[in-house]
């Protein structure tokens, strides 16, 4: 099984928790994929991840995941490090 990274930050704004895994400024491009939603809602509803290209290489890995602002802080961080680990482990 990969290493995946612990979280980073964790930020509430408006409607997510933020679980930063990976700093944003590594990345040439951010975006936040379907397949990548379909893959975080089967394990918290409402959630999205972001993933980040870095140049030079053609992989793609999860820069951070959003989990709705209705769950606690600690749900939060387990459940985004729950979409991690289905994405990267």
């Amino acid at each position: 099984m990969a290493q995946v990274p612990s979280p980073k930050a964790v930020e509430k704004a408006d409607e997510y928790w933020h679980v930063r895994f990976r700093d944003p400024d590594e990345f040439s491009e951010i975006r936040t994929p379907d397949w990548a939603a379909e893959a975080a809602e089967s394990v918290y509803e409402g959630s999205e991840v972001r993933t980040g290209h870095r140049e030079g290489s053609d992989e793609w890995v999860v820069q951070s995941v959003l989990i709705p602002a209705s769950a606690e802080r600690s749900t939060a961080e387990s459940k985004a490090k729950a979409i991690l680990e289905k994405l990267e482990g």
